[in-house]
């Protein structure tokens, strides 16, 4: 490319990456024992909110976070958001500041038999439903990781996820019944 010859612009992201996870309380939130917890939530999500890569949080009405959500059950609360990338969301969840929070997750935590994290693409701009993130986190728990429902370990591009058919505009598929 010659100095006249302008530089193409940066194509804009076609798909994001959706990450849910739920955590089963060993305690309640307002029990002496979560108080540490608690009062991390306000900073963690100041700092995911101004990461580079955010895109979205699911936050309940009228709140400023999630925590008095439970679409996973009455002791288990959710992380639910939008990045526009994987490496931007591990970057946050590993090499910043909420990595001290993630450190002390067994002292409010219980340990889940199955996944409790759970990674997808949607097309950018799309905010999926918490259903949504119910039917991917059930997908990946009953069939494993597949372009449609994956981890960290286990990641599938945006492009794999397409070829598949796995990040269209439509949730996946609800499993079937055991």
């Amino acid at each position: 490319m010659s100095e006249d010859t302008p530089a193409a612009a940066p194509r804009p992201a076609r798909f994001q990456l959706a990450q849910f996870n739920v955590a089963a309380l060993r305690y309640p939130l307002d029990d002496p024992r979560m108080a540490d917890f608690v009062a991390l939530v306000e900073s963690v999500n100041a700092l995911a909110d101004a990461a580079p890569g955010f895109v979205w949080r699911l936050t309940e009405e009228g709140e400023p976070d999630a925590t008095g959500l439970r679409p996973a059950g009455e002791d288990v609360i959710v992380n639910y958001s939008v990045w526009e990338s994987a490496g931007e969301l591990w970057d946050f969840v590993y090499r910043s500041p909420h990595l001290e929070s993630m450190r002390r997750r067994r002292e409010w935590f219980g340990r889940h038999a199955g996944a409790h994290l759970v990674l997808w693409w949607v097309p950018a701009g799309r905010i999926p439903t918490v259903g949504e993130a119910l039917e991917r986190l059930a997908l990946l728990r009953e069939q494993g990781p597949s372009p449609r429902a994956f981890t960290f370990a286990s990641a599938y591009t945006a492009e794999e996820a397409e070829e598949a058919g796995a990040s269209g505009a439509e949730p996946a598929p609800a499993p079937a019944p055991a």
